[in-house]
């Protein structure tokens, strides 16, 4: 069976974001050469949400560390 890649993007690109999620994650699971590092990926999101949860970290919102990073850069 062959598929356009335009179509099967534009399919994909339709889908919920749930769907969309567990769509790229499967298809990153697909590609044997990356699973090393997926897994340790997957571990440090893992590490970083307990992190969160626990409240060992805080969290800061995306435009502040941004300019946070541009000022230590300046």
């Amino acid at each position: 069976m062959s598929i356009d890649i335009e179509v099967l993007e534009n399919e994909a690109l339709g889908l919920s974001i749930a769907q969309r999620a567990h769509l790229v994650e499967k298809l990153i699971a697909s590609l044997d050469s990356e699973l090393d590092s997926e897994n340790a990926w997957a571990k440090e999101v893992e590490r970083r949400h307990a992190e969160i949860e626990n409240g060992t970290v805080s969290l800061l919102p995306g435009a502040e560390a941004l300019a946070r990073l541009r000022a230590a850069f300046e």
